[in-house]
């Protein structure tokens, strides 16, 4: 295999990772604040099909890609009522709100179906960093959206580890309790980050309907989703490694349509497994490791209240 093909391969990697990792890195967020959603993949859908929908009604990408963020952030509030204000249980409010995700998508994208996407995110190399040996061509020969997210992991990054914000979500997450009797509404932090998951996911969503394959498909993340909920247990809760854990499963997604190219004989069936197969690997690895190397938010799962303080 030459150094052209590996390159290619490499960069379609990060193309095919960058919905994984926009919709894991607003699950991230959400887990910080205590509050487990596992309606990512409807999240996900619900951008997909209203960012479709409104760059075909507007001609404009940037449009489509503002209408999943407010999608996604609509329908992540609906998890939030339940879970926050009514406490009820956070696995049944996801799994709920995946169902929901995935009927509503399909009934607003049935006259979309077949259409094809009359604009969509265009590469946009970047002078000079485009020329960097091997790097230039993986990292910097991309679309918008994929630059926006090298961008989103960096500040995330600073704003959980750098900020006095990202200090009072850790407490949050860790013991709302401690953290009310400081004076940090907890029930607004919650709420906050719930909403910027469901921002985030709808990027995610958008990205696939927008640029990575433009159009709109029923059920078109096909358990990308749940992949971004595994992804976050394997980054530790940290953006940076949710980015790289992004990448290696977009590579292996990859590895499915390029196989022949390396000489793999493998079924295509079997190949097209590989994320799955790999992310259940690395939960069981996950979990026999120490725990308290790997332990989630402490508080994450468990609804707030106030009166039990």
């Amino acid at each position: 295999m030459d150094n052209t093909m590996l390159i290619a391969t490499l960069a379609a990697a990060v193309t095919a990772g960058t919905p994984i990792f926009y919709a894991s890195l607003g699950e991230l967020l959400t887990e910080k604040s205590g509050n487990l959603n596992l309606g990512v993949e409807g999240m996900m859908l619900i951008g997909a099909v209203c960012g479709f929908k409104a760059a075909v009604i507007t001609g404009n990408p940037w449009m489509g890609f503002l209408a999943a963020m407010a999608a996604g952030a609509m329908i992540s509030l609906i998890h939030g009522f339940l879970t926050i204000h009514l406490k009820a249980s956070q696995v049944v409010s996801g799994l709920a709100l995946t169902i929901f995700g995935t009927g509503l998508s399909s009934f607003i994208g049935k006259p979309l179906i077949g259409i094809p996407a009359p604009v969509k995110f265009q590469k946009i190399p970047i002078p000079g960093l485009v020329n960097i040996p091997y790097m230039g061509k993986i990292f910097f020969d991309h679309d918008a959206l994929i630059y926006l997210s090298y961008a989103l992991a960096i500040l995330v990054w600073i704003y959980l580890y750098k900020t006095n914000m990202g200090l009072k979500l850790k407490a949050v997450g860790e013991n709302p309790a401690a953290a009310d009797s400081l004076g940090v509404s907890v029930t607004r932090m919650q709420y906050i980050h719930v909403m910027l998951g469901g921002v985030l996911a709808g990027a995610g969503g958008a990205y696939l309907s927008l640029a990575y394959a433009p159009a709109w498909l029923e059920n078109m993340t096909a358990g990308r989703g749940w992949i971004a909920v595994a992804l976050v247990i394997f980054a530790l809760w940290n953006p940076l490694r949710a980015m790289l854990g992004a990448y290696i499963f977009g590579g292996l997604d990859i590895l499915g349509f390029r196989a022949q190219t390396f000489g793999i004989t493998l079924s295509p069936f079997f190949m097209k497994m590989i994320p799955y197969i790999f992310t259940i690997a690395v939960l069981v690895f996950i979990s026999a490791k120490n725990k308290r190397n790997v332990a989630p938010p402490a508080a994450l799962g468990v609804s707030y209240s106030r009166e039990e303080r």
